[in-house]
């Protein structure tokens, strides 16, 4: 009886911590829905209701009908897309070749790459600056997609390089001897049987540039090349910020991250158990 009684009681704090956990990831994202359907004059009520008392989708309309909102998230999503495909492409040859060619000085290039992970990225946007005005890739989303390519690079690479090592070696020396070379041995075996690897990757490369404000705050003032971040942002006056505008505005934000997820969930999870990642 003792033992059944201590099971019960470790499912039962199990279950606990678990929706106390739901709770506090969900109750934020909740607040947001109702407050983007609160009229401007309710969004400071005490005490704060779990649903407002005149929902509407006001908030909706206008943000969406505001200034160049529409290609701000079409620009955003350019930057993301591409960038995504890129951070992809270059990240997983660069892998392939630190997880099984044979290149001189091969792990101190390695750990010479991955001291990109160790830098702060506020402490580079001085030298992208610079850089990118130079080379003339200030206020154009192709800079964004250079700068944000680079800074995944690092990261994107130490985890595919995890997974290519995991592969058997025998797979590819059975291809060799069928007379494959190296470049189909790594699309017809390395990517398809890393696709747990690739959505780590797609998730997390998609959701930085889909996000990120810094530098694009920095490197972007023409008015037509703004991403979302910068359009939500500009949301706030000097004397009033419409929350419930800033809110539907960040809803209509999250839906093409929750879309990516959604897609990639299943290998994500897979991936994440068994990448560099795993504790």
């Amino acid at each position: 009886m003792g033992i059944k009684r201590r099971r019960a009681l470790s499912k039962a704090l199990t279950y606990f911590l678990l929706i106390a956990g739901v709770a506090i990831v969900f109750i934020p994202f909740w607040y947001m829905i109702v407050t983007s359907l609160k009229p401007q004059s309710y969004i400071f009520e005490i005490p704060p209701r779990m649903w407002p008392r005149d929902a509407t989708l006001r908030n909706y309309t206008v943000a969406l009908g505001k200034d160049l909102f529409g290609l701000y998230f079409l620009n955003s999503l350019v930057v993301a897309v591409v960038t995504t495909g890129l951070t992809i492409s270059v990240s997983s040859m660069l892998a392939y070749a630190f997880a099984r060619l044979r290149v001189p000085f091969k792990e101190s290039l390695f750990y010479l790459l991955l001291t990109g992970m160790m830098i702060p990225p506020v402490m580079l946007i001085i030298p992208q600056f610079i850089v990118s005005k130079q080379l003339g890739l200030l206020d154009s989303l192709t800079g964004l997609v250079l700068v944000y390519v680079t800074m995944n690079l690092a990261m994107q690479t130490f985890l595919l390089r995890g997974f290519f090592e995991d592969i058997p070696r025998e797979l590819e020396d059975a291809a060799l001897i069928d007379g494959a070379g190296r470049w189909t041995i790594f699309w017809r075996i390395i990517i398809p049987l890393s696709r747990p690897g690739l959505a780590v990757v797609t998730i997390f490369t998609f959701l930085y540039s889909w996000d990120e404000f810094p530098w694009a705050n920095v490197a972007i003032k023409e008015t037509t090349r703004r991403t979302l971040p910068i359009a939500i942002a500009l949301f706030q006056s000097e004397h009033l910020t419409e929350w419930g505008q800033v809110f539907a505005a960040s809803i209509v934000a999250l839906i093409p991250v929750v879309l990516v997820f959604a897609l990639f969930q299943r290998y994500f999870i897979q991936g994440i158990s068994t990448s560099g990642l795993k504790g």
